[in-house]
């Protein structure tokens, strides 16, 4: 009898972490490594936000708290979502989790039955899949090309609909592309899932404040109020506020639906960290003037990044309007041949190459079903994004 359960099987490792943890093993051995595979912004968590933390720990705001989250939390979330995106919610129409991530785990694994289908955009975050895999549910895969911005049309969207549709996830700005989606771009998209009433839509907005050159961002129940009754919106302090290691994410939607999520957490993680969630109503109702000084920084490496993959021999890199990657593809580097003999069958062996000759870390695109891409996260400073892309060149100038 196998001693692991066969869920197990239906999913892999996330890639990110994988090539993430190659990088720090090679570095550890004494090489010199750039890594660029990691979704973190480099600056701290500002300074306002760690001293509410410290004087909660001080405090004594150390002991359990409601399972989804403390009173304080969810009313900062809802002035928050009800200033800048002009949604309201009520108390229990949010919840507070251990991150991002376990939002969306939280609601896949309280909703989906064997056999339903999830439609997913490609390139997706590495997660989305596997979520949907561990809920016994069927991903279904909706490409995407660099024609069209990296966004989903509304005739691919409708095409992909099936009786058994239970959700679209939908992720704008996108990790990995960049990718976002304005008001014009939304609207087509929320006419097809208006006409389509089984299907619910989980609208990941974690990179909406890191979108550049007057980019107007929106999400989905903003655009579409008829759709707000069907909308598990979800964000987090993770990416604007610099505060990937607190571990809060939140989201908003349906009582019942944040009912049974909250059931689902009670047996696991329970609550999220007391003091994190100080923080948190710091970072929410704070001063928000580092979030513009930050994106200029972002704006300035994405413009360095692009312009210099571009000059790469086989490479192509878009413009993306937000987050903190580039996605470019790598097409006319494959079938081409490496000084050491090593053939470039596809964008993996593209990035393991790389990493081997040049120290330099991305992740392959095949990670994010859509190759052959690669992803580079561009938040790092401008010193080590120069050196990096100058290897990049070095590496594609090579291949022969």
């Amino acid at each position: 009898m196998a001693f692991l359960s066969d869920s197990l099987d239906r999913i892999q490792p996330s890639a990110t972490m994988a090539i993430s943890a190659k990088a720090r093993d090679l570095a550890a051995a004494g090489n010199d490594i750039i890594t660029l595979s990691q979704g973190e912004p480099d600056f701290d968590t500002p300074e306002n936000v760690k001293e509410v933390a410290i004087r909660a720990i001080r405090d004594g705001v150390t002991k359990y708290t409601n399972v989804d989250g403390t009173p304080e939390l969810k009313r900062a979330i809802r002035d928050k979502l009800k200033r800048e995106n002009g949604l309201e919610y009520e108390q229990d129409e949010v919840i507070v989790c251990s991150g991002g991530k376990q939002v969306l785990y939280n609601a896949l694994l309280a909703t989906l039955n064997p056999g339903d289908e999830v439609i997913i955009p490609t390139p997706y975050w590495v997660s989305y899949p596997d979520i949907v895999l561990l809920g016994g549910g069927t991903p279904v895969f909706v490409p995407t090309t660099a024609a069209d911005g990296f966004r989903m049309t509304a005739e691919a969207l409708a095409a992909a609909i099936t009786p058994k549709t239970k959700w679209l996830i939908f992720n704008s700005p996108s990790n990995p592309s960049g990718a976002a989606y304005a008001h014009e771009h939304m609207k087509p998209l929320t006419d097809v899932l208006l006409a389509h009433p089984q299907v619910w839509v989980m609208t990941d907005d974690m990179y909406e404040h890191l979108v550049y050159d007057a980019f107007e961002f929106v999400t989905l129940a903003q655009v579409e109020p008829g759709l707000k009754d069907r909308t598990l919106t979800v964000n987090g302090v993770s990416k604007a506020y610099c505060m990937t290691g607190w571990r809060i994410g939140y989201g908003a939607g349906p009582a019942h639906l944040i009912k049974a999520m909250s059931k689902l957490q009670s047996q696991s993680t329970s609550n999220p960290s007391s003091v994190s969630q100080a923080a948190a109503v710091e970072a929410l109702s704070g001063p928000q003037d580092f979030i513009p000084r930050n994106n200029e920084a972002f704006k300035e490496r994405r413009d360095l990044v692009v312009s210099m993959l571009n000059q790469a021999s086989g490479l192509s890199c878009p413009k993306p309007e937000g987050a903190f990657y580039v996605y470019p593809s790598c097409a006319g580097c494959i079938g081409k041949t490496t000084p050491g003999g090593t053939v470039i069958e596809n964008d993996f062996d593209f990035v393991n190459e790389l990493l081997e000759a040049e120290g330099v870390a991305v992740v392959h695109g095949e990670a994010f079903g859509l190759a052959p891409h690669f992803r580079v996260s561009y938040a790092t400073s401008m010193e080590e994004l120069e050196d990096a892309c100058q290897r990049i060149q070095r590496f594609c100038n090579s291949l022969s």
